[in-house]
């Protein structure tokens, strides 16, 4: 564990240390929205990686939620990259088309 992942918990002078706000993230996109299906570090499983967002986290996380229930799968979003279990690029082409995204599949 380095420094970056530890925060204070406890101190003997004040007590319980509560958690502020977290920082809100804001993740630049070049307006082109890339989707590109990925098994490197997965032990040979796929998940579908969308980039290219220009949103803050809270609203990367809203629109990941819908794309999830839209291909009745499970996911995540890291660092800006919206990760879609499975194979999912011409349905997850087809509705960020819809919701007015530039999309570029890329890869093979």
């Amino acid at each position: 564990m380095n420094k970056k992942d530890s925060r204070l918990v406890y101190s003997t002078e004040t007590g319980r240390i509560k958690e502020t706000d977290a920082p809100t993230h804001h993740y630049d996109g070049d307006g082109i929205v890339r989707i590109r299906r990925e098994t490197s570090g997965r032990k040979g499983k796929g998940v579908t990686t969308i980039t290219g967002f220009d949103l803050d986290a809270a609203a990367l996380k809203t629109l990941a939620k819908q794309l999830k229930q839209k291909c009745s799968t499970g996911g995540t979003v890291k660092d800006g990259v919206i990760e879609i279990q499975g194979d999912h690029r011409d349905k997850l082409k087809i509705e960020l088309e819809k919701l007015g995204h530039t999309v570029k599949l890329a890869g093979g």
